[in-house]
């Protein structure tokens, strides 16, 4: 673990869901951490919900109230971009538009330190691209956590094509430093994670579409028979039918075969603003 302890600031830039469990995460395992927003309202959204998050932790007994304590000082709240140029490690979890990702890591690479390691969180977007925008794509690298982030054991490490061995093998540690199990994947369309679930959960509703079987039928025989803790059309409405659309039409352009394209209900369903749990409506209602 001797290179994990040159990081000393670690700078996640989104504070939604995915941001703020990241930044929860490493400010429980004792990592100074600043969370970045674009607004204030953002940011305490953030921390609104790490504090929660924290609390729920408490009550179960996984964490003690002191341990709480030392996590929240953990914490520092921004919305200025340049805060992170003092950062040793920066984990992006912006939107999941590339344009957007490579705009800010140009500005990334303008303020951080040069031996800093830039991390993108995205489930399925080109870690080479976002690389190209940056002066420094062998610091550059993929890591992609699962939701919800605080409980979830896996991180997909993901290295582009410049991507230097110390950087995978820091991220790595950083990863396991923070209790996760990491696992190195190539950059190809959806890395390993979603290039087998999402193909999975489009079958799902292309069985819904054809008639095949319900909603309720498809996630008892996928729990039941499968093991699987839960259904795909449950899991999709958990993701979010929007996230799921977007992550098929990122592999069907990205591998140009037919096997990856989005189910048509998939697309009604989004057209509608039925995005799942979200929304209050899916495949199933939670209003």
């Amino acid at each position: 673990m001797e290179l994990v302890q040159r990081i000393r600031q670690v700078t996640v830039l989104g504070a939604g869901q995915m941001g703020s469990g990241i930044a929860q995460t490493l400010a429980q395992y004792g990592y100074d951490t600043t969370l970045y927003d674009i607004s204030d309202a953002a940011v305490e959204r953030g921390m609104a919900s790490i504090g929660s998050s924290l609390d729920r932790l408490v009550k179960k007994g996984r964490l003690s109230p002191e341990q709480k304590q030392s996590a929240w000082s953990k914490l520092t709240p921004v919305t200025a971009l340049q805060s992170c140029a003092h950062s040793d490690f920066v984990i992006e979890a912006v939107p999941e538009q590339l344009d957007l990702k490579l705009r800010l890591f140009q500005e990334l690479d303008r303020l951080c330190p040069p031996h800093a390691i830039l991390a993108t969180n995205t489930s399925s977007l080109p870690i080479t691209a976002i690389a190209g925008a940056t002066k420094r794509p062998d610091l550059v690298i993929g890591m992609h956590f699962m939701n919800p982030v605080p409980i979830m054991p896996l991180v997909e490490v993901i290295r582009g094509l410049a991507t230097a061995e110390d950087t995978v093998k820091l991220t790595t540690e950083l990863a396991e430093a923070i209790g996760k199990t990491a696992i190195c994947v190539a950059d190809y369309p959806g890395f390993i994670a979603n290039r087998i679930l999402m193909p999975m959960i489009n079958e799902a509703i292309y069985a819904v579409y054809e008639g095949v079987a319900s909603p309720e039928s498809i996630d008892q025989i996928m729990k039941l028979g499968m093991n699987h803790p839960m259904g795909p059309l449950a899991l999709a409405d958990f993701i979010g039918l929007d996230t799921c659309l977007f992550i098929m039409e990122t592999l069907h352009a990205g591998f140009g075969d037919s096997k990856y394209r989005p189910c048509p209900l998939l697309r009604n369903y989004v057209a509608a603003g039925w995005l799942g749990k979200k929304t209050g409506k899916g495949f199933y209602s939670y209003e």
